[in-house]
């Protein structure tokens, strides 16, 4: 018997609108007709820098045959003593993205809904529409700032439950101020303070999770740390909310080898913080360099990347002009972003062929 699996598959699934993801070096290589070593790639966030050399010892030495603890006990509590906070309100994920993805699992049911401030990073719609939500997005102001008061009267008039603040913002680099997460909070919503670029502004929420249960901070190591290979982030929240994401994430989430680098990084802490330092100061030369380009516009940015905008009509000439060239930076299908492309923050020479070449297409 004929079976039609498109019949068995949930409604709201069966033409999801999905995530845009970032492709890898060897496919972007066979794009621009190069050898992949030649790429650029400037479209992820990715840390130029990589890993401490001290994961590459630990992974060497996993006994990859032993299923990991799935209550994750020597991570949280490494992660406790590095924040100076209690393991009970430390929860580890597969990147801060399955973390999302619990919190939708926890607190949504079909036909309820959630708050983004757009344009704003994808997989929180992403992980609403999976979750069978509706999207509620606040535009962000003319300065790509939180319309706080519009958040406020959206909370008020929906069956909302969580709404997400990306902190410093992707793709927009702007930080959310103590105010208006406070604001925020007084919606009585699940806020999630999601400050993946964290170590490269300075500026954090979780002082705020001890008196504020209805606040999720989120943090990750694919940033500062250069882990996004191996899918390694955490939350800060109150233990009662950390007790109920165990209790429904798979048992053994997070992977041998993500717990081992976690502890080495944490081990190495000097080092990568150093590798922060010099993206920050590479971060300043390239808006310097950007702003100083007829026609172009970097924004300020507390992240690891700058968001460029154009005169109008000219972002994807020069997006495909790039591409073209081997530089790969990431580009929005938001309609606010359509004269603006991402560029992360890479080497010096890396920065030096990107400006060089943004300069000339311009």
């Amino acid at each position: 018997m004929a079976v039609d699996i498109e019949s068995l598959v949930r409604p709201h699934l069966a033409d999801i609108e999905t995530y845009d993801p970032v492709e890898p070096p060897e496919s972007l290589a066979v794009k621009a007709g190069i050898p992949e070593d030649q790429v650029i790639k400037l479209n992820g966030n990715e840390n130029p820098y990589g890993a401490s050399p001290k994961v590459s010892k630990a992974l060497a030495a996993l006994p990859l045959h032993i299923y990991p603890d799935p209550f994750q006990r020597r991570i949280r509590e490494a992660l406790a003593r590095y924040l100076e906070l209690d393991s009970d309100q430390i929860i580890v994920g597969a990147g801060g993205d399955e973390l999302i993805d619990l919190l939708f699992r926890l607190f949504i049911s079909p036909g309820d809904a959630m708050i983004d401030s757009e344009p704003t990073f994808g997989m929180y719609g992403f992980y609403a529409r999976v979750a069978g939500a509706e999207v509620r997005s606040v535009p962000r102001d003319q300065a790509f700032d939180i319309d706080v008061p519009g958040v406020v009267a959206v909370a008020g008039s929906s069956r909302a439950k969580l709404l997400f603040v990306a902190s410093p913002n992707n793709p927009t680099g702007n930080v959310a101020s103590e105010e208006q997460v406070k604001a925020l909070l007084d919606t009585g919503l699940i806020v999630v303070v999601d400050e993946a670029y964290y170590e490269f502004s300075g500026n954090t929420m979780a002082g705020l999770v001890q008196e504020h249960e209805n606040l999720v901070v989120l943090r990750t190591l694919s940033k500062w740390a250069g882990l996004a290979g191996v899918r390694a982030g955490y939350g800060i929240m109150s233990p009662k909310l950390v007790s109920h994401l165990i209790d429904i994430k798979s048992p053994y989430n997070v992977s041998t080898a993500a717990e081992a680098a976690l502890l080495a990084s944490l081990q190495d802490v000097d080092t990568l913080l150093e590798n922060v330092s010099a993206i920050i100061d590479e971060r300043e030369r390239m808006f310097s360099m950007l702003d100083g380009i007829a026609g172009v516009k970097p924004r300020p940015s507390g992240g690891n990347f700058i968001l460029c905008g154009f005169e109008p009509g000219r972002a994807l000439a020069v997006f495909e002009g790039l591409a073209g060239r081997g530089i790969f930076v990431r580009n929005f299908r938001s309609p606010r972003l359509r004269d603006y492309f991402r560029i992360s923050v890479g080497t010096r020479e890396q920065t030096d062929r990107v400006v060089g070449a943004i300069a000339e297409l311009v």
